[in-house]
């Protein structure tokens, strides 16, 4: 089990890293994380949904994601808190100490889980959530100590030495964990390191020293990770830099309950795109060639935060131009012209107007739809692939002109009479070459070769590469005996 000194210390791409390079030994690896917080989720084949950290990792393992390699995954709402997906399906709405509650309740579904995992593999290679120094949160606890102690799950705690102060972070955690949960811990690694790695040779010593754990690896930092699909909305600004002079300029407003937006890396990824990422306080550039509205997990709350901003009156001045707007999920529910919530689904009853800007309304009521889906858009007969994940129906005229029709004859989506705006609930939409490609050329730029899906496995590939260069792969595996 991998565990933190805090968030963002490279968990995931960790695991994800270490169970490709397993997985090319021959291993039979699966990833698992008992507790999440993400509002990137992934849709599996059971119909379910978990983290899209753990979707990656599955597909670093060569097998595919399933529920149980997150039974418990929150989702950050507005109002109401977060919803709690027990096993891919919505368990409950709870605020933060409400779950705190809950969580006696959820620990026979996580060890539930893990038991399936343990018997069709050779190895799972479990991933901690936050910093295992939370003891304020240790009783009841069910994604760190708490679960290593209930299965006798060895743990390596991993420290961030490119955020500063990585001696004190894995030292402090020593001293602060009860001696029960520190038995457990067998080793460390210390992640993102920049520059030459001899100059913390003493600083491993050290750790390794004060803390009596195995020194398992110094990882230098791994550019290739930006190819991956980040897990926090926080981690945008360094996963999708901003790369001038395209020959398209795309805006994306980054709205506070923004979801599933790894829909932008495969854009964010092209020589010819600039991807602009509004922040709170930026106005939309005037010359910009589309405007994104993302998915969200709260899309009224979002929508007020959107007008708040300004930004609902640059959108429609852009539209006025003669620009393009496209919305996924949640932003093609703001694209209509009234959004109801009858039974309070993400928060307080009632309606709100939407942007008018397509002829449709939405409900939000109804069961969650998770689906993956495939099929073309009905104006040129491009192919996609991608999946559902969304609460509400939307029906209106402009939802006659819908713009994908499924492989099993649904209709998706709405385009407006001039042709300019868009909008679907399906996303991964332009992780498909042939979708980006026809999405990119009427906005006047071309696909860069090779393709997503062939990156996105090339950097898996190059992340196990520099694991296994840097890692103890072999210590690794005797400690996992």
């Amino acid at each position: 089990m991998l565990q933190g000194t805090g968030s963002s210390v490279g968990k995931s791409l960790l695991v994800a890293g270490l169970a490709r390079a397993l997985a090319r030994r021959g291993l039979r690896v699966r990833p698992f994380k008992p507790q999440n917080m993400s509002n990137n989720a992934a849709v599996t084949a059971e119909g379910g949904e978990i983290g899209r950290a753990q979707a990656l990792q599955a597909r670093a393992a060569g097998v595919e994601p399933s529920v149980h390699m997150n039974p418990v995954l929150l989702k950050p709402q507005s109002e109401v808190g977060a919803q709690v997906v027990v096993q891919g399906r919505v368990h409950a709405t709870a605020r933060a100490r409400e779950y705190q509650a809950m969580k006696p309740v959820l620990l026979p579904f996580v060890l539930e889980s893990f038991a399936r995992l343990r018997t069709e593999a050779d190895i799972v290679l479990v991933e901690g959530a936050g910093s295992a120094s939370e003891i304020n949160l240790r009783q009841g606890d069910i994604a760190n100590m708490g679960f290593a102690r209930a299965t006798g799950t060895p743990v390596v705690v991993v420290g961030d030495i490119d955020r500063g102060g990585v001696i004190a972070a894995l030292v402090g955690t020593h001293a602060v964990l009860a001696p029960e949960d520190a038995a457990l811990v067998c080793g460390f690694i210390v992640n993102r390191m920049r520059g030459d790695p001899t100059l913390f040779t003493e600083g491993m010593a050290e750790i390794a020293a004060r803390t009596g754990w195995a020194p398992l690896g110094l990882v230098p930092f791994f550019e290739g990770a930006r190819r991956l699909p980040a897990e926090d909305a926080m981690d945008l600004a360094e996963h999708l830099p901003r790369r001038a002079g395209g020959k398209c300029r795309i805006a994306v407003p980054v709205l506070p309950r923004i979801a599933n937006f790894d829909d932008l890396d495969p854009l964010a990824a092209e020589p010819e795109v600039e991807l602009l990422l509004l922040r709170p306080g930026m106005a939309l550039p005037g010359d910009v060639d589309l405007v994104i509205l993302p998915g969200s997990k709260a899309t009224i709350a979002d929508l007020a935060a959107l007008r708040t901003e300004g930004w609902e009156t640059d959108i429609l001045a852009h539209h006025r131009r003669g620009g393009r707007v496209l919305g996924l999920c949640g932003g093609y529910q703001m694209l209509g012209r009234r959004i109801a919530d009858p039974e309070g689904v993400e928060g307080l009853a009632g309606e709100v107007p939407g942007l008018g800007l397509l002829a449709v309304e939405t409900v939000l009521q109804g069961d969650k739809r998770l689906e993956r889906v495939a099929g073309e858009t009905l104006a040129d007969g491009v192919p996609f692939a991608g999946y559902e994940m969304h609460i509400g129906r939307s029906t209106g005229a402009d939802a006659a002109r819908p713009l994908l029709r499924f492989a099993d004859g649904r209709m998706d989506g709405a385009v407006s009479r001039d042709g300019r705006v868009a909008g679907t609930y399906v996303h991964g939409l332009f992780s498909g070459d042939a979708q980006r490609t026809a999405w990119l050329a009427r906005l006047g730029a071309a696909t860069a070769p090779g393709g997503h899906e062939a990156a996105v496995e090339a950097a898996l590939d190059g992340l196990a590469d520099h694991l296994a260069r840097n890692l103890d792969l072999d210590r690794l595996l005797a400690l996992a005996c």
